[in-house]
């Protein structure tokens, strides 16, 4: 039973709710990034490589203004409902990359709310929220992502243990990334991601039960984006990634990709050889 959200009903307002941003893909911030991953600099013109709009488009919300992790206080003026389940997860979500960013060009940004859902699991209460984010160029749409947002219950002592999936077998391709303070602080800063499980390892720990700083949900997803690039040596065209168990960043963890046909799979894999997150693209 959620303690302060009411029945499903009470969210048929926010459905379909709708805010729009606009944005400058400007070169400067796209430097950044480069130099976050430690690739080479895109200019002016150049295709904004995928999953790199996250560092665009995020709403600065005044500091009175955010909760106790650090993101924006829900409900209000914002595009969120006001749910009270406190921890905030980046769950998943599946991407359509139909017309290239350009960097130095001016874009449009809708997000609506398409879902919410609660939901009890092994662990306790959960609302998940999806919301549609469609990018423009103009009236081109360059973009179309769903993102699942999944909210809970702090964690308890006495909650039950819960194995993640295994991983897929068989990699054709395997990496070992090596997560360091810098870089998530970097993509934090980036992302202008505020929630403190990314930057404060005594609330990680104290307060949401993490064992150490998490590795960034949309970070893990672009890197796994990289690696299927890589495998199908062209432009991905559709994404689709959930999330199933956190990375940390006290620890190396491996990325892993195999194709058959015109199916990729990529997964990250925990340091005890878990599934962290998996995804296919095409």
């Amino acid at each position: 039973m959620l303690q302060t959200m009411t029945n499903s009903n009470d969210w048929k307002s926010w459905l379909g709710k709708s805010e729009t941003n606009i944005a400058l893909i400007d070169a400067r911030q796209a430097e950044l990034m480069a130099a976050t991953f430690d690739m080479q600099i895109p200019k002016k013109g150049d295709a904004l490589p995928p999953c790199w709009h996250w560092a665009w488009f995020n709403v600065a919300k005044p500091h009175s203004q955010l909760g106790r992790d650090g993101h924006p206080k829900r409900g209000g003026t914002g595009l969120l409902p006001p749910i009270s389940l406190p921890r905030r997860m980046w769950a998943g979500g599946n991407i359509e990359f139909l017309k290239p960013i350009l960097v130095g060009t001016e874009i449009t940004k809708k997000s609506t709310i398409e879902r919410i859902a609660e939901k009890k699991g092994n662990s306790g209460a959960l609302c998940i929220v999806t919301v549609l984010h469609q990018l423009f160029d103009g009236e081109e749409l360059c973009i179309a992502e769903k993102q699942n947002l999944v909210f809970r219950e702090d964690p308890k002592s006495d909650a039950p243990k819960i194995s993640p999936p295994a991983p897929p077998q068989e990699p054709q391709v395997t990496r070992i990334i090596s997560p360091d303070p810098v870089t998530m602080f970097r993509y934090s800063a980036l992302t202008f991601n505020g929630h403190r499980i990314h930057y404060d390892v005594d609330y990680a720990r104290d307060v949401e039960g993490y064992d150490g700083l998490v590795f960034h949900a949309p970070l893990t997803a672009t890197l796994l984006l990289g690696l299927a690039k890589e495998i199908a040596g062209k432009e991905i065209t559709t994404f689709n990634y959930r999330a199933t168990s956190p990375l940390f960043g006290h620890e190396d963890f491996t990325i892993h990709g195999k194709q058959d046909g015109d199916k990729i799979t990529v997964w990250a894999q925990t340091p005890n050889g878990a599934q962290a997150m998996i995804a296919e693209a095409n």
